[in-house]
């Protein structure tokens, strides 16, 4: 004869409780052979360490932020020692890509170029993740007049190409150095960010989970934290990954049209405004930065690519 429930709880069920409470979803995606829980993040990276595309632009992409980081230690002459007399000079000893019009040595500029241009892609990326994700999230997962305020601001901002944005603000603004460049191309930029976060939110917050936690009588700001943007999260990554080698391209159009940073900072896109008088004759001083720039763009680019397969649920069924 079946047993009555007592209504009691069976011996280990609080902890159990606790523990899918504590636990993001998407830390228990599914089991792997062992019977252990298998997460997105661990599934993306078996996915990516097999492909050679990840580890050619990781490769890459390290030698770049290392450059950034220490353009000194790969650079033996100063870019700002300049002397008229070597103006458009081939290359020689100590000088593999010769000297520009004014005399500057053109391999030294290119490696302190990439600081500027690297850590402007950077901040206007963490910038851009950073706000328009937060919104993005807060309007998909809270809805009602946040969300409608926070998508008719975006719309009034994709209605701006954030080049030309940037172009009118940075041509009025007085300091003109990496975080105002970041800052200004940020500003025109978020809408992306916060619409796919949204629009990831908004299928999430509708999940099993949500409503398990609401009835766990986890808070709706808890779950949102614990829940539902680990589930959210992974496009926001993608198109992150993917904008930075936009973000680099940016900084290196301003400098092109004269608007991004001084001409005093070493930057690609300053070399690239400066050598295009010499293009005919010289052509080295014009190609060789935009090349640095070309590689850079790219590895990002390769990288982001990666990640979008990885992070793709469809592509990892059908897989």
């Amino acid at each position: 004869m079946p047993s009555k429930d007592t209504g009691r709880q069976r011996p280990g069920q609080d902890h159990y409780i606790a523990s899918i409470e504590d636990t993001p979803v998407a830390e228990i995606d599914q089991l792997d052979e062992t019977g252990k829980a298998r997460s997105t993040w661990t599934d993306a990276w078996e996915s990516m360490r097999r492909r050679p595309m990840f580890w050619i632009s990781s490769v890459l992409i390290f030698i770049i932020v290392i450059i950034a980081a220490f353009p000194g230690l790969f650079a033996t002459y100063s870019p700002t020692e300049c002397y008229l007399k070597f103006s458009n000079g081939d290359p020689e000893a100590g000088h593999p890509f010769g000297f520009n019009r004014q005399g500057c040595d053109v391999y030294s500029r290119i490696i302190f170029g990439t600081q500027a241009s690297v850590t402007i892609g950077l901040l206007t990326t963490i910038m851009v993740t950073l706000f328009g994700g937060i919104i993005g999230a807060l309007a998909g997962f809270y809805g009602g007049i946040l969300d409608s305020f926070v998508s008719r601001i975006g719309d009034v901002f994709f209605a701006i190409p954030t080049v030309l944005g940037a172009i009118v603000v940075i041509s009025v603004i007085p300091v003109r150095d990496a975080m105002s460049v970041s800052f200004v191309l940020a500003l025109f930029a978020w809408p992306q960010i916060a619409r796919i976060m949204r629009g990831s939110v908004l299928s999430a917050r509708n999940s099993d989970y949500v409503t398990a936690s609401a009835a766990l009588g986890v808070s709706r700001f808890k779950t949102l934290l614990r829940h539902v943007i680990p589930n959210a999260i992974a496009p926001v990554i993608v198109i992150a990954t993917v904008s930075l080698g936009i973000f680099i391209v940016a900084e290196a159009t301003l400098g092109f049209l004269g608007i991004g940073l001084p001409s005093t900072v070493m930057s690609w896109g300053n070399d690239i405004n400066q050598a295009r008088v010499s293009i005919r004759t010289h052509p080295q001083t014009l190609l060789l930065p935009s090349a640095a720039l070309s590689i850079t763009v790219l590895a990002f680019l390769m990288f982001g690519d990666v990640v979008r397969d990885a992070l793709d649920p469809e592509a990892r069924a059908r897989r």
